[in-house]
C-alpha cells in the first residue's frame, strides 16, 4: 500500500477510507450552480488589488541629479549676475529655466524646462523667485540655484 508524501505519514487512502467513497452532496432544495455563476461569486474579490499600480510603479524610470562642470557653473553665475543686473533696473525678464525635480516616491527625479517671467534672487538662499504662484496658499515659485541646469533667453542668450 501507497505512504502519504513524506516517508512517515500514513496513507490517506487508509486514514480517510469512511468518507472515499461517499457520493458529493446535494441539496435537495436548490439547484446546483454552474460554474459561472459560482466564478461570479468571487468577481469582485480581487485578490490583487493595486497589484498593476505597485508594478507600473516599480517600472517607471526617474532620471538622476547630475553635477555641473565648472566651466557650466561659470556660465550659469554669470546669466544670474546678469538677471540680477536686470532686476536693479526694474525690469523682470521671461526666461526659460531647465531645473530638477525630485521624485517624491524614488530616489532621483527629472529635468522641467518651463519659460516663466522673474520676480526677484535671494542670493542669501540661493533661490530665484518668479511670478508664477503655486499651492493654495498662491505664494510665488521659487528656485533652488543648485537645481537649475541651465537658464536662456534674450537677456543671457549670447553667453555661452
Amino acid at each position: 500500500m501507497a505512504k502519504g508524501i513524506k516517508s512517515n505519514e500514513p496513507d490517506a487512502r487508509v486514514v480517510y477510507a469512511d468518507i472515499i467513497r461517499m457520493p458529493h452532496w446535494q441539496s435537495p432544495t436548490r439547484t446546483p450552480m454552474s460554474a459561472y455563476e459560482r466564478a461570479s461569486q468571487f468577481s469582485s474579490f480581487n485578490a490583487l488589488a493595486g497589484y498593476e499600480d505597485m508594478v507600473g510603479e516599480e517600472a517607471r524610470e526617474v532620471g538622476s541629479f547630475q553635477e555641473l562642470t565648472e566651466s557650466e557653473m561659470e556660465v550659469l553665475n554669470q546669466k544670474i549676475c546678469l538677471i540680477a543686473d536686470a532686476l536693479e533696473n526694474d525690469h523682470h525678464p521671461v526666461l526659460k529655466f531647465t531645473y530638477f525635480i525630485a521624485d517624491i516616491a524614488k530616489v532621483g527625479g527629472s529635468y522641467v524646462t518651463m519659460t516663466e517671467r522673474v520676480r526677484k534672487i535671494d542670493a542669501v538662499g540661493r533661490k530665484i523667485q518668479l511670478f508664477k504662484t503655486v499651492g493654495v496658499s498662491k505664494s510665488y515659485m521659487e528656485l533652488e540655484m543648485d537645481k537649475i541646469r541651465d537658464i536662456s533667453g534674450d537677456l543671457v542668450g549670447f553667453i555661452e
